[in-house]
Order: C-alpha cells, then structure tokens, then sequence
C-alpha cells in the first residue's frame, strides 16, 4: 500500500515538474556549461575590478565550445591574451577561480617589490581612475595602496596592502607551452599562480565580461547601483 502511494506520488510531482526538468537538464545546464554562465563573487581576490557581491557575467563561448560539463574541446578560435579576465579552475585543489592573465605562454614574468616585469620591461604604474575606489570600504581603502598597472599595452586596476603577509616577490619564469600565469588585481590578497603554479589551457572556460548586479555583501547587501550592467576591464 505504501509503495503504490509512493509511486502515485513521484508520479505526480514528475507530471507536474517534468517540463521544469526538461528545460533545466536539456536547456539550462547545456547553457551555463558551454555558452554563457553567470557566477556570484564571494572573495576580494580581484579588488577594486571585482568585488565581494558582484553577479559576473561569463561567456563560455570566448575561447571556444566545449561539451557540456567538460573540459573536451568541439572547437577552438582563440586563447587567452593578456590582461583578459578569466575563470579557471585552480590546479591545487580544482576550485573554481576569477582570475586575470598576466602571462601567456612563452613570456617570461618576474616580480619585484609587488611591481611586474614582463619579457624584461616593466609595468608603468600611474594614480587609480576614481571608479575604482567608489565602493571600496573607506577602512580599507586606508590601509592599502591603488593605482593603474601597464603591462604590454593592457591598463587595469590593482591594489596592494603593505601591512598584509604576501609573497612580492618571484621569479624570472618562463610560462610553458599550453600554460597561462594568472593573478588577482588584489595582489596581496589573492591565492594564484605565485602560489599554485600555472594554470592549463584546457581549464580556463571562459572570460568575464561585465558586473551584471551588485550587493555590499558587509552591509546589509545595498545595491551597488552604478555597478549593474558594467563592463569589466
């Protein structure tokens, strides 16, 4: 009796949720996984770019087309320059990153006192766009060093925190072939490639392309308004 009540009630639950199911298993995941996703940011690994409580929206479709739900490549068009921010996955323990390419394969990268050198020239660093700082906690922005990195033609924000344990300095190494180097703009709040290792082409699955909601995660989740549907840089 049981049984036959349990069966008319998975029964009636699929009747009713079977055209939710179809569209989240044959629709939804096919989507997320290999043409375009979005992803909440917890961490401050990419302050003042990316910050704690922004919705980031993420083409898949950047580099290539994957299989749902795999890393099997069915076609290939381009690879990750530069300055592109990337989400990868972490060789260490596979967890799922936001990162930015700092060096593509066959560059040689080295850090100095929290300033990089690419191929032997260095970064130019100038005053941060105001931007940038706009939501940053006012706590934080006085414990912590801003401004505008040059590296090779790609100009994006970084920040640093003097007080704070990090490694400032490494290097020279040569990015092997097939690998990428990949760091946080929050460069001494951020778990990367100093740490890890490179990171390989097949696990970088797509790049961020803009902030399409904000919350202040610390406070009470208030809108950071001017945030949606920012392009990211």
């Amino acid at each position: 009796m049981k049984n036959r009540r349990a069966t008319k009630f998975i029964y009636r639950i699929w009747k009713e949720w079977r055209r939710t199911i179809f569209f989240i298993v044959f629709v939804l995941i096919p989507v997320k996984s290999s043409l375009a996703d979005w992803n909440w940011v917890p961490t401050g690994s990419m302050n003042p770019t990316i910050m704690e409580g922004d919705l980031v929206y993420v083409d898949k479709m950047a580099y290539d087309l994957r299989f749902p739900l795999t890393f099997y490549r069915l076609a290939k068009w381009s690879n990750p320059k530069r300055g592109d921010i990337v989400i990868c996955f972490s060789p260490q323990d596979q967890t799922r990153l936001v990162k930015r390419v700092i060096a593509v394969p066959g560059d040689t990268i080295e850090m100095k006192r929290n300033a990089l050198f690419l191929n032997g020239r260095s970064a130019t660093y100038r005053t941060i766009d105001s931007k940038y700082t706009k939501y940053l906690p006012l706590e934080l922005k006085k414990r912590s060093i801003l401004a505008m990195e040059s590296l090779d033609g790609s100009t994006h924000a970084v920040m640093s925190t003097p007080s704070s344990r990090a490694m400032r300095d490494f290097g020279p190494i040569t990015v092997p072939p097939d690998k990428y180097f990949v760091m946080g703009d929050n460069r001494d709040s951020s778990k990367d490639s100093r740490y890890f290792g490179f990171v390989e082409r097949k696990v970088i699955v797509g790049k961020a392309k803009a902030v399409l909601l904000s919350f202040d995660i610390t406070d009470k989740y208030q809108p950071r308004l001017k945030r949606f549907f920012a392009s990211l840089k």
